[in-house]
């Protein structure tokens, strides 16, 4: 059985110029920090709800979620489907 590896919710623009969030994901430079050092799945999982929800709050951050899915997509992943297991639709 394959382990799931759950892609970091950093989409590759890292500039921070929202009030100390990255413009591309939404996360601080710690938050991502803390991503990679989350060991289990459901941290993980976890996390990338509190960031979904960290973006609704924020705004400004639609175009996430599709480039996201393409990544989630080279893991053999879809994000919904990685949202129906932590109560998010």
């Amino acid at each position: 059985m394959a382990v799931m590896k759950i892609p970091s919710p950093c989409i590759d623009v890292c500039k921070y110029k929202y009030k100390n969030h990255c413009i591309g994901c939404s996360m601080t430079k710690i938050q991502k920090k803390t991503f990679k050092k989350l060991s289990t799945i459901n941290q993980k999982k976890d996390f990338l709800n509190f960031i979904i929800n960290q973006q609704t709050f924020l705004g400004k951050f639609k175009h996430w979620e599709k480039v996201y899915e393409k990544k989630c997509i080279k893991k053999g992943l879809t994000l919904k489907n990685l949202l129906s297991d932590v109560g998010v639709k």
